[in-house]
């Protein structure tokens, strides 16, 4: 009853300071809600809330989520949710009680977060399981949990396909069913901008539009059923596993889940000359890496008996034979397709040769067996094939055994089919040899499994060839398989590839089987989503371009900030602001006297003087103006304070390794390796940096994305020389590869094509881009707008596969050349190529930089005259390309028929492709092919035209076939209003999403109107079918520039004065109509800001009538130019030049649009080669190894040694386990012995002392209470030299000391209570690894023992003291506690129950006994007979008395350290702490140290006498660095500088510990202002600790999630039935055999307590052992601990 109470107070109180109360909801309720939600980033849940709650919500798709509540803004769903729930409760969507409620908020988090892991199979077993008996998730109507559950179902890809096949079970397929027809569900998921719907799931497959497959599509298995499905991952252990096998991992997986089969993971070991066992080992990690649990795990050699016995009934049967032919005699008879002179050969020849080649003999070894198929077949595959070769070479695993070795291909088919495989899955690549494969299975009589062929991977810039792959790693060329330039799937994840994004990447490609080449894009940018919210941000500069800045005004100080601004829980970091920061010299360079800018996570600034010298800024100074919070039009700076505190760090870009994007056929890769891959900067990083741990990935703002290679360390005591931090980049999916002239650059002067083809796509390309712009422009949706870009791209790879080339930037021809000279075009390129070797010898010589720049100015001039003359760029190295003969050419008729001959031998070509024909076939039809191209361009000096078609012969008669006939206008502008009105029909049959029956006729027609406009007129129609505008009159312009110019301003001003959004718009349309008239009128855009160029000179504007689109192509142009010249190591003001022009490219592109170009670099375009380190600082004289070397969540156990040792808490002694208390933690223990002897004797408890000696026959009498202790208990043997008659123990804990003395007290009922109370000592011998404080082999504590006539009182002692110990981890250690019962396995040996307060360290996540407070019932008074008369009985009966024991021990101490701990030291909370101010003078000199000595004694005593613990270290020996440094080690709460200034000023500068946050405070007052600061400090570090427990606290009802949140680090509560049995089943199999940490084994789960605080009702839930079927009587909470 007591308990209940207790509980339901507790559950009260809890609800009454978390929730809203009903009167504020009431007044919630009459405010109308407006709540957006990101349309790039749709919210299914939020929007079935919004509309669930549609009457007091209004709902907006926007670029934000938010809801405003007051002047607060909610951003996460589960808070914006509870929120409209709490404040509309007639709704019911939160619950009708409190158990409802806190089974919401169950599964809102689990809706949220549990469907878009590895553990979703399970997620939606448990959905069904809690559906079986109910409608809905919580009670008996729609709620939250519903809605969040059915959100995060339909966002699962995996899902849709999982339901249509009935494989989530009746009850979850039933509630989907009835949540998706419900009307407010039906509209929010219409609304929703982009989802996988459940009606979508009868489209999937099908292909988009174009014709194309979509990405993401899983084919059916032929023949698979549910549960019987087997697959197989078979890699060879010659090498890494690549992103390619990842693909083949995750796609076997992906048919094992969805089938509930079976995943077998089989080493293929057939060739022992490239098994590797270290390589299996790896292979095996990686697989875990991927999160593949495989079912079966198997060696293809397991099976070599019964494959050499199919071998042999193969030769006794004919269908194998044994052939000592040449091997390349052997090849050139198969692609004869002639047999083999062994091929008759005997039964008998044929098993004495494989004999010889079993026996592994020389002849043997000249020998191979090959199966009897059909030498005559087109497929190659099939012409007796090789199925043993002899090797005499011994097997990892067999050693010498064996000499013959079976091949892959015979292997493959035996073992799938032995091992029960049902699909096979390959690569597309093998289709040749699937009949082969099912050859033998036929003719061994095996079952025949399904073969499903999907694409191969196929990146650009890379090789997933492992034999190629390992020349790299042998070459040297890399650092190892993990290289970050390798496809490995080690060397992407340390490049930063996060496992979700390779597995989201995959699924993407799903099993199709189109073979495309993919770029590395993709794949980084579905990594960027996944870490751009999670990715601390940090600063970090270039070392070699820092300038000095002074920012007036303002003083040294650090604060905290977020470490992501969208993503508090990412956490804070501190930031340090002083006078002096530094800049990088690019935005140095930049600044402008006056201007105003935005130092991040600072605010704004304006630039107060810039100086200069040698044309380098060599110093900046800034005004502060952070009150201005516009941020709008300001640049945005990095910077970094100048402190002692930045990191030393190194960003890494790698380069493809490879630089030709896609390598033919015949091309060898290592024409394409060689350049510089590998590009170091030394940076300066902000002071957070040293955080780092291996593996964080973290993003350096205006920089990109880094993942940590290896920590920073600091200066070692040896060496000298600190580690820096190593960062590698991590591609976002949007930097370019810098191209290389020899891999990638095209062509200058292309085949020429049929003009009329390639102007006409052209048109079509320009026309399509105007779509797409309009379509962007018009905000339309994305499916509309994809469709648009989808059709644009297929346009330009149309336009490509006709030409060659790309096509121009907009979609215009490029400019014919001029009708030159052709002699003066060919004296030029002579001119050119003669200059261009003059400058090349220039650069051999080494000659001056002025004279080279002087020689490069030259040839750029005659190579712009060559292109202003001809209209085209040079051809490379200045020669002309070769012209055909005239007078000695072929005849025209010869070159035509050839062309005849190509095109026809091209369609052959395809027609064996498509009938899928052998590959010798077709490669006798290729060389055939390729011989006629030969032949065509040895006769004409040019290749042929694509299509094997002639090219368009230019009309004799120029004048009449360069210029069209004129046209008559009417007529034109007829068939252009035609064009404009079908252009309309067809966009409305589109719109209507009409057949494409009807669709095709309507374009036809359009296409034939162009057509017939185009013929008339000479040129293509213009976009929309409108004719192009008249230039009008120049006065009538001018006035539509005026009214542009000043609606501009109206906008401009509107925008600045944050006016409303509406009003705004209306402005901007009217402006548009302005510049809408303006082109009408003059067929142009109208100038930047409406003005019209003036005559006189002005700066130079970018071209408006060039598009954004086109400057971002030029843009892309000239920054391959930039890469190709500094790749081919071109001098450095020809580079520059090029930077220069795209530096104007930019800027034109920022003044047209007012953005930067789209994928700018963020980082200084002018990035240097590595450059030499700077010398190691060298260790200063007098620096030791006071500070803490190791870290705390690193290395624990090495971290806490020092932290106790180095902080003065104990001194080791030299009997191993013991310890000595120095005053440091001995003044902790006395505090804590003050409070809590204060709190009991207000409990009427006395103080007593016992003896610490127990006789054997005592502790025999108690034997089952002491057991647990028995292997612990110490004993006296000996008096000197002498034997002691009988053993001593020594007291493990009092009961056997003081009880009997109880029973000898106690007569009466009026002899009760007995409440005494002992400090003492204990010895347990522990024999386990011992920690100080935690686990020691003797520790001081106190110990109560009472005993009462009644149990209410004893029940009720129990429960004060627990709340008394809790008093002392809350009110003096800050640190929060647990409060509950001990399961019966766990309470105390003898008594009846146990009371507990558990803390959590988070370093190891590993619970820990605070203290316990025991009711020993009856047990231990009947044991000592501690019995009294019965008050109300006149008979004499006896009644026994009720007991209770409790203790507190010293272990305390250690939880302090551990939790409060931080890698400077200890953190003491101020009530503990034995100084809790410690007072350091600054600048001492000779001349002021008696002054500032003085009045540091004078503000401690003053402290002293208001009660604050102080000290004042005036030693001499020591300054005030190492002072900090020694107080921050001992962990005092607060530092008080005091120097000659704050004297004058009458101030002291405070210096918190916990935060290491400084405040200057005023001496009046000063003592009231430090104990309110102390109080702060206390609640501050109680709050972050219990922030850190909450959110590592866990609740599960799911085995599988229990386990792995254990794995995580967490305390989990979890249901339990309370059998003893079970508990020891749950720490068992919770086990792991990989240790937590370096120092602590992987032990299981053990219950910490049952909380008096319950998340919900345990007795509707199953208990969490997964052998157990038993309702759990409660919620446990289970946890590692110590």
């Amino acid at each position: 009853m007591l308990v209940g109470r207790i509980l339901q107070t507790s559950l009260l109180k809890h609800w009454r300071t978390t929730h809203c109360s009903l009167t504020t909801a009431v007044q919630i309720t009459a405010m109308k809600h407006t709540l957006t939600v990101d349309k790039s980033k749709p919210s299914l849940y939020l929007r079935l809330v919004a509309e669930n709650l549609k009457d007091s919500v209004t709902f907006k798709w926007d670029t934000v989520t938010a809801l405003k509540v007051n002047n607060l803004s909610l951003h996460s769903p589960e808070a914006i949710s509870r929120h409209l729930a709490r404040a509309n409760p007639e709704a019911g969507l939160y619950g009708n009680n409190l158990l409802q409620q806190a089974e919401v908020d169950h599964w809102i988090w689990f809706g949220l977060n549990k469907f878009g892991h590895g553990d979703f199979n399970s997620s939606i077993r448990y959905c069904d399981e809690v559906l079986a008996q109910n409608s809905f998730m919580v009670g008996s109507t729609l709620s939250l949990a519903d809605l969040s559950v059915y959100s995060g179902l339909m966002s699962n890809h995996s899902f849709n396909v999982v339901l249509s096949k009935g494989l989530c079970g009746k009850n979850l397929t039933r509630w989907c069913d009835h949540i998706s027809k419900l009307p407010a569900v039906e509209i929010s998921v219409a609304d929703m901008p982009k989802i996988t719907r459940g009606s979508d799931r009868k489209t999937e497959g099908k292909k988009a539009k174009g014709g194309k497959e979509e990405g993401g599509k899983f084919a059916e298995l032929p023949g698979a059923k549910m549960g019987e499905v087997v697959v197989r991952f078979p890699p060879e252990a010659s090498g890494y596993l690549h992103i390619g096998h990842a693909k083949a991992a995750l796609l076997n997986q992906y048919y094992q889940q969805s089938f509930k089969g079976k995943l077998v993971m089989r080493f293929d070991d057939t060739n022992p000359a490239k098994e590797n066992t270290e390589f299996e080992n790896i292979i095996l990690e990686d697989v875990k890496l991927l999160n593949i649990d495989y079912d079966i795990f198997s060696f293809t050699s397991n099976h070599f008996p019964a494959m050499l016995e199919y071998a042999e009934e193969m030769i006794k049967k004919g269908l194998a034979y044994v052939d000592d032919t040449d091997p390349a005699v052997m090849k050139e008879e198969r692609e004869k397709r002639e047999e083999s002179a062994n091929r008759s050969n005997s039964v008998s020849q044929n098993m004495e040769k494989w004999n010889e080649m079993k026996a592994g003999s020389e002849y043997g070894k000249k020998c191979c067996l090959r199966a009897k198929i059909d030498m005559k077949s087109d497929n190659g595959c099939m012409r007796d094939p090789a199925i043993y070769r002899c090797k005499d070479e011994p097997h990892p695993r067999h050693g010498n055994k064996y000499k013959v070795y079976p091949t892959y291909d015979f292997a493959c088919p035996i073992v799938d089919s032995v091992e029960g495989v049902t699909h096979a899955l390959r690569t597309t690549e093998y289709n040749d040899r699937d009949p082969q494969y099912y050859w033998f299975i036929d003719q061994l009589g095996l079952r025949r499994p399904h073969i499903y062929a999907y694409a191969r991977l196929n990146l650009t810039h890379t090789v997933l060839s492992k034999r190629k792959l390992a020349w790299f790693v042998e070459q040297g060329l890399v650092s190892g398989w993990d290289d970050p330039r390798f496809p490995t799937v080690r060397g992407i994840l340390r490049r930063g590839m996060t496992v979700e994004a390779l597995k989201q990447f995959i699924i993407l490609q799903g099993s199709a089987r189109s073979v495309v080449q993919m770029g590395w894009d993709k794949i980084w940018t579905i990594n960027k989503k996944i870490i751009d919210p999670i990715a601390p941000r940090f600063t970090g500069l270039a070392k070699s371009t820092l300038v000095p800045v002074k920012v007036l005004g303002v003083q040294n100080e650090v604060k905290k900030c977020a470490k992501h601004p969208k993503n508090a829980e990412i956490g804070e970091k501190d930031v340090h602001y002083g006078s002096k920061v530094y800049l990088e010299g690019e935005d140095a360079e930049n600044l402008k006297p006056g201007e105003k800018i935005t130092m991040i996570n600072w605010g704004n600034m304006l630039v107060d003087h810039i100086s200069r010298s040698d044309n380098k800024v060599t110093e900046v100074s800034l005004k502060p103006v952070l009150e201005d919070t516009d941020f709008k039009k300001t640049v945005k700076l990095t910077w970094l304070a100048d402190v002692p505190d930045n990191i030393p760090a190194v960003a890494v870009h790698y380069d493809n390794i490879i630089s030709k994007a896609v390598l033919g056929k015949d091309e060898d890769f290592k024409s394409y390796i060689g350049h510089q891959t590998v590009f170091e900067t030394e940076l300066i990083g902000d002071p957070s940096l040293g955080s780092l741990k291996k593996g964080d990935i973290i993003q350096l703002q205006r920089r990109g994305y880094y993942i940590c290679d290896s920590p920073y360390q600091p200066v070692s005591e040896f060496t000298g020389l600190p580690m820096p931090c190593m960062l590698i980049n991590i591609p976002d999916g949007r930097q370019q590869v810098p191209p290389t002239p020899a891999a990638s650059a095209p062509p200058s002067i292309s085949t020429p094509v049929p003009s009329g083809n390639g102007d006409a796509i052209l048109s079509q390309i320009t026309e399509q881009g105007n779509t797409v712009r309009n379509l962007k422009s018009q905000k339309a949706n994305k499916d509309e707008i994809k469709a648009a870009v989808d059709k644009l791209l297929a346009l330009k790879k149309q336009y490509k596969d006709l030409t060659g080339v790309d096509p121009p930037p907009g979609g215009k021809p490029a400019a014919k050349p001029a009708a030159a000279a052709s002699g003066n075009a060919d004296n030029i390129l002579a001119q050119i190529a003669e200059q261009g070797n003059a400058v090349r010898n220039l650069k051999s010589q080494k000659a001056g930089k002025d004279v080279i720049k002087e020689a490069v100015d030259k040839l750029l001039a005659l190579k712009k005259q060559y292109k202003d003359l001809t209209g085209v760029d040079p051809p490379p190295g200045g020669k002309p390309a070769a012209k055909p003969a005239q007078s000695a050419a072929p005849s025209s008729g010869v070159a035509d028929k050839l062309l005849e001959q190509i095109a026809e031998q091209g369609n052959a070509v395809r027609n064996l492709k498509s009938q899928k024909a052998g590959k010798d076939v077709i490669k006798g039809a290729v060389d055939k092919l390729l011989a006629l191209k030969k032949q065509y361009k040895d006769l004409t000096g040019q290749d042929p035209p694509p299509g094997g078609k002639p090219a368009a012969k230019p009309a004799e008669n120029t004048s009449t076939a360069t210029k069209p006939a004129p046209a008559a206008s009417g007529d034109a502008d007829k068939i252009l209003e035609q064009i404009a009105e079908q252009g309309n029909i067809v966009r409305n049959l589109k719109a209507e999403k009409a057949g494409k029956d009807k669709v095709k006729p309507a374009v036809d027609q359009l296409l034939a109107l162009k057509k017939q406009y185009k013929d008339l007129t000479g040129s293509d129609p213009p976009p929309g079918g409108k004719p192009a505008p008249k230039p009008a009159s120049s006065p009538n312009a001018d006035k539509i520039l005026e009214a542009i110019h000043e609606q501009g301003n109206v906008v401009r001003d509107l925008k600045s004065k944050k006016a409303p959004k509406d009003e705004i718009t209306s402005a901007v349309q009217l402006l548009l109509k302005h510049k809408s008239d303006y082109k009408a009128l003059t067929g142009k855009d109208a100038p930047p800001g409406g003005k019209a160029p003036s005559s006189a000179p002005v700066k130079t504007m970018p071209d408006t009538s060039v598009t954004p689109e086109q400057l971002e192509s030029k843009i892309k142009e000239q920054g391959d130019k930039v890469r190709s010249a500094k790749g081919s190591g071109a001098s450095k003001d020809e580079i520059q030049s090029l930077v220069n022009d795209l530096l104007k490219l930019k800027a034109d592109y920022k003044t047209l649009t007012g953005n930067d170009p789209p994928g700018a670099p963020q980082q200084s375009s002018k990035q240097k080669k590595k450059e030499k380190k700077a010398p190691a600082p060298k260790v200063e004289a007098g620096v030791t190894r006071l500070g803490i070397e190791a870290k705390k969540f690193e290395d624990l156990p090495n971290w806490y040694s020092q932290v106790i040792t180095k902080s003065e808490m104990i001194e080791y002694y030299d009997v191993s386990g013991c310890y000595i208390l120095r005053p440091w933690s001995f003044f902790i223990w006395e505090v804590i012995q003050k409070w809590f002897d204060a709190g009991i004797k207000e409990l009427g408890v006395e103080n007593c002392y016992f003896p610490m000696f127990v006789s054997n026959s005592a502790l025999e009498k108690e034997k089952t209470h002491i057991a647990d202790f028995a292997p612990e208990v110490a004993w006296v043997t000996k008096s000197g030299d002498s034997e002691l008659a009988e053993p001593i123990a020594i007291r493990p804990t009092s009961e056997t000391v003081m009880y009997p003395s109880y029973a000898s007290w106690v007569q009466s009922h009026r002899d009760l209570p007995i409440k005494l109370n002992q400090w003492c000592n204990v010895v347990r011998w522990e024999f386990k690894h011992p920690q100080p404080f935690l686990r020691t082999r003797e520790f001081l504590w106190q110990e109560g023992h009472s005993a009462f006539a009644t149990q209410e009182e004893a029940h009720k002692e129990v429960y004060d003291i627990l709340d008394l110990y809790h008093g002392v981890y809350k009110e003096l250690l800050a640190i929060p506690t647990v409060k509950g019962r001990k399961t019966e396995k766990e309470k105390f040996a003898g008594g009846d129950f146990t009371t507990t307060v558990e803390g959590y360290v988070s370093a190891t996540g590993r619970g820990i006994q605070g203290a316990t407070s025991h009711h020993l019932g009856q047990n231990f008074s009947k044991m000592f007979n501690i019995q009294f008369e019965d008050p109300d009985s006149n008979s004499g009966d006896k009644l026994f008395a009720h007991q209770n024991s409790w203790g507190l021990s010293t272990r305390s101490i250690g939880v302090v350290v551990m939790v409060h701990g931080d890698d400077k030291g200890l953190v003491l909370p101020p009530r503990v702490a034995m100084y809790q101010a410690v007072i350091v003078p600054c600048g001492v000199s000779d001349a002021n140290k008696e002054q500032l000595n003085t009045h540091c004694s004078e503000l401690k005593k003053t402290l002293h006498k208001a009660g604050i613990r102080t000290h004042a270290d005036l030693r001499e020996n020591y300054n005030s660095g190492w002072k900090f440094n020694h107080w921050e080690l001992k962990g005092v709460p607060l530092r008080i500088e005091i120097g000659p200034r704050d004297i004058k000023n009458n101030q002291v500068v405070v210096v918190r510990r916990d935060t290491g946050v400084k405040a200057t405070l005023q001496n009046e007052n000063l003592e009231e202002q430090l104990k309110t600061l102390l109080d702060t400090v206390h609640e501050d570090m109680y709050n972050r600790a219990l922030l850190e427990r909450d959110a590592n606290m866990a609740v599960t009802t799911v085995w599988e999630d229990f386990c792995q949140l254990l794995d995580q680090r967490k305390i989990i509560q979890a249901p339990y039935c309370g059998a003893i049995e079970c508990e020891e089943i749950i720490k068992k199999d919770s086990a792991r055999t990989e240790a937590v940490d370096d120092k602590a084994p992987a032990m299981g789960a053990k219950s910490l307590c049952i909380p008096f605080n319950q998340p919900a009702d345990a007795t509707t839930e199953t208990c969490i052992c997964p052998k157990c079927d038993k309702k759990a009587n409660s919620y446990t909470l289970f946890g590692r601990s110590y």
